[in-house]
């Protein structure tokens, strides 16, 4: 069973999100989409400063099964990006929701941004967890 927590928001992509201050949000990948990807053994960040679009395609992650693209949860400008999963991407399996965090976005208001995505409930019922 994956590890959903409560404390995220999430996406039906598989992305979690977690407000970090008032106009910057972080986000990653699941428990359950790491899992049912298998090692990953690469990751392709979105750029520094880029402008992206919820729902829109934003980076790739390729594990030993397949390659799949990382969706912006919100709209808004990359802030920060963790090139630490660039170069060591097993941390997406390890540590989701720690260290293998993808990347921050600055957005006009990530309390509206954040009301619009799921609650860890709602993302439970979409992966049948």
């Amino acid at each position: 069973m994956a590890n959903t927590p409560e404390n995220l928001k999430y996406t039906a992509e598989h992305e979690w999100v977690i407000a970090v201050d008032q106009n910057t949000v972080r986000f990653g990948i699941t428990d359950y989409a790491q899992d049912a990807l298998g090692d990953i053994v690469f990751v392709s960040l979105p750029a520094l400063g880029a402008s992206v679009t919820a729902g829109a395609q934003c980076g790739e992650v390729e594990s030993t099964k397949s390659v799949s693209d990382i969706y912006a949860p919100v709209s808004g400008i990359i802030s920060a990006r963790n090139d630490g999963v660039e170069t060591a991407p097993e941390v997406l399996n390890s540590d989701p929701y720690g260290q293998g965090w993808i990347a921050d976005i600055t957005v006009e208001n990530s309390e509206i941004s954040l009301a619009e995505l799921l609650d860890a409930v709602a993302y439970q019922q979409i992966t049948g967890e």
